[in-house]
């Protein structure tokens, strides 16, 4: 395959915001009718994007572990045994190590790739409520600061740095900025459209949602939000209020608290607390 024609792969895949992963082959032993750099373009869904691995047996078992590396978000180096019946269901018997793979095969070799997912980049989406805010201003310079790419939905911004990107409306459209899973939300809409933009947002899977309000009117955004027959797996992944409970006092230091949480989150110690 030409470099242009695999790039024209991975370009699409990257501006459609999804992940994928590249295994190439960086050494073979024995027989193999793949040899060094040959490569494929996986994606999220277990789909060869492009490149090759000379076809056959080897491609099935590298594309999950592919599809295992997306999700883990963790590279990984793998071995493919490529053997007859009787040495593989042995091999595979035997096997503990998870990066060891006993293909059924006539070539008699060994396959030796590196697994790379790549993931979209992590952005930030600020949902304001118009005019000047402090907090939102501060979630935008700690959340670039973070490494997130980050987009400011405000229907009257008032921002001395400017976001990755600003739209000027009154609440996001999910699907035209293309939400998904790898994007987190701060909903700072102080009671007028908290529940508009909640419902949106319940519409695509996200990463994190969370919205800055009392426990009192979170309890009664969430009953409105029920009411509107707005799923019940959306509510309980509401973190309302929003932010790790640090002691903070200052824009500057509730950013810190919710920004914590979300990292937290991202990692598998956050949890959700969408109660009254």
């Amino acid at each position: 395959m030409q470099a242009s024609d695999f790039a024209r792969h991975l370009t699409r895949l990257v501006e459609r915001r999804e992940p994928f992963a590249i295994a190439t082959v960086t050494r073979n032993e024995g027989s193999t009718l793949a040899k060094p750099g040959f490569k494929i373009l996986v994606d999220a869904h277990g789909g060869i994007e492009a490149g090759t691995l000379g076809g056959g047996c080897p491609e099935g078992p590298v594309v999950q572990s592919a599809l295992e590396a997306i999700r883990a978000g963790e590279p990984r180096v793998l071995r493919v045994h490529l053997v007859d019946t009787a040495e593989s269901i042995a091999g595979t018997a035997r096997e503990t190590d998870p990066n060891e793979i006993w293909v059924q095969t006539n070539c008699g070799g060994t396959l030796e790739l590196y697994i790379e997912p790549m993931l979209p980049t992590r952005r930030l989406i600020v949902v304001g409520q118009g005019g000047r805010d402090d907090l939102e201003e501060a979630l935008v310079h700690l959340g670039m600061r973070l490494g997130y790419e980050t987009i400011v939905v405000d229907p009257n911004p008032q921002l001395r740095e400017a976001p990755h990107e600003l739209v000027k409306e009154g609440r996001p459209d999910a699907r035209r900025l293309g939400l998904g899973a790898h994007d987190a939300v701060v909903v700072l809409t102080k009671g007028e459209r908290d529940v508009a933009v909640l419902e949106e947002l319940s519409k695509v899977p996200l990463a994190f949602v969370g919205l800055l309000a009392s426990r009192h009117r979170v309890a009664q955004d969430v009953a409105e939000l029920e009411r509107r027959g707005v799923s019940a797996e959306f509510v309980r992944s509401l973190h309302a209020p929003i932010g790790l409970d640090i002691g903070a006092k200052t824009p500057d230091e509730l950013a810190v608290a919710i920004l914590a949480e979300i990292v937290a989150t991202r990692y598998g110690k956050g949890s959700a607390r969408s109660t009254a």
